[in-house]
């Protein structure tokens, strides 16, 4: 095998959108594949959602958005997190995809882009509803919806949406989600006074399709749940949520070395044998993803590896490029199979419970993996030509 590699199931992919189409209900959904696919690989994952019949791509980055265009892809495609003065606004504008707005300034450049180009530009809407982040506050949308309107009689604008982002969606009775409901709901309620009229209304994430139906409305953002992890602990394990995590990392074992009784291993020595023992060399590092934290958290025990079909703690700091596993007396070679972290078909743990171990989220796990590990997909949806783009 390679020194390693991210094996991406498109099954799991697939059979965890079926999952949240279900819990859906009428609502469409919308498969986020932003900053890579969240490290699964935008390219196949955006195929392999248009061929399940997916409406909508969702992309923070009007270049990524521009990247799938230039893939292939002719559907329906909103990007929403973007500067003054990037270039790629006129690209989608031209390309036909869906912008996000949320300030004075980011109307006027959308209505010079599609003045410029010759052609109506759709866009959505975003409310500050309470995340404080992104979106326009409820006091300033009646001057930013009459910004909008003036482009939508000039011709130049058409009102696709009118959407916001939920602060705390994956925790279940949140009191913030029954607040960010009410100002969406007043949201919209001013915009019909000003004659703005979205086709759709979208406030619901992944977190929110298990926990806050209520948000469902026109179209729910997916994004965490397509790639099989948990939104929340507080929600569960994937398994507990029908998911299937589809990102396996592997990669193989570069040395092995037997140690005596108080051999110090990696930087800083911040671990000790405390008896003779084997050691794993694993060719990967934090310069591929892996946390430097994995093999002496602060609090609690190391990630564990699997190796040989058993389960063995990294040891000591992670270097850029390699770790080391305490292999004890499983018996390993160089070029032996190691599993990271996966869907835990094997006994490997899952990027969620690297996250709990380090004391971060799935989130940061999976879309660290860096491209210096290949992606390898396995699956039904493995060739484009089945899909199609």
């Amino acid at each position: 095998m390679n020194r390693a590699v991210a094996r991406v199931d498109l099954d799991a992919i697939r059979a965890n959108l079926a999952v949240l189409r279900r819990r859906a209900g009428e609502a469409d959904v919308m498969a986020v594949v932003k900053a890579d696919a969240y490290g699964h690989g935008m390219a196949e994952v955006a195929r392999t959602a248009r061929g399940e019949g997916v409406t909508w791509l969702g992309v923070a980055l009007p270049s990524e958005a521009c990247e799938l265009r230039r893939l292939g892809d002719a559907g329906r495609i909103l990007t929403w997190l973007w500067t003054p003065g990037d270039p790629n606004v006129s690209r989608c504008v031209a390309e036909g995809i869906d912008v996000s707005v949320s300030s004075p300034w980011a109307v006027d450049e959308i209505t010079n882009a599609a003045r410029a180009v010759g052609r109506v530009a759709r866009v959505h809407v975003k409310v500050d509803t309470g995340l404080t982040r992104n979106g326009v506050l409820p006091a300033d949308l009646p001057g930013l919806l009459g910004r909008v309107r003036d482009g939508v009689d000039a011709g130049l604008l058409e009102v696709e949406g009118i959407w916001s982002h939920l602060a705390d969606g994956d925790t279940p009775d949140a009191a913030s989600v029954a607040h960010q409901r009410a100002r969406f709901d007043e949201a919209l309620v001013v915009a019909a006074r000003h004659g703005v009229e979205p086709r759709l209304r979208h406030l619901g994430n992944s977190g929110s399709v298990f926990a806050h139906p209520a948000c469902r409305y026109d179209l729910v953002r997916a994004g965490i749940s397509l790639y099989g992890l948990s939104p929340s602990g507080a929600l569960g394990r994937p398994a507990d949520l029908g998911l299937t995590p589809a990102m396996t990392v592997l990669a193989g074992l570069a040395h092995v070395k037997h140690v005596e009784v108080g051999t110090a291993v990696s930087y800083g020595w911040r671990w000790v044998a405390e008896e003779a023992t084997s050691l794993g060399l694993v060719p990967v590092g934090y310069a591929d993803g892996v946390p430097r934290a994995a093999g002496a958290p602060r609090v609690g025990s190391p990630v564990e590896v699997v190796v040989a079909g058993h389960r063995v703690p990294i040891v000591g700091t992670v270097a850029m490029d390699q770790f080391v596993v305490d292999l004890g007396d499983v018996a390993a070679a160089p070029g032996d199979e190691v599993i990271l972290f996966g869907s835990g078909a094997a006994g490997e743990w899952t990027a969620d419970q690297w996250a709990d171990t380090i004391g971060t989220i799935g989130y940061e796990i999976i879309t660290r993996i860096g491209p210096r590990v290949p992606r390898e997909y396995v699956g039904l949806r493995t060739r484009a030509e089945e899909v199609g783009p």
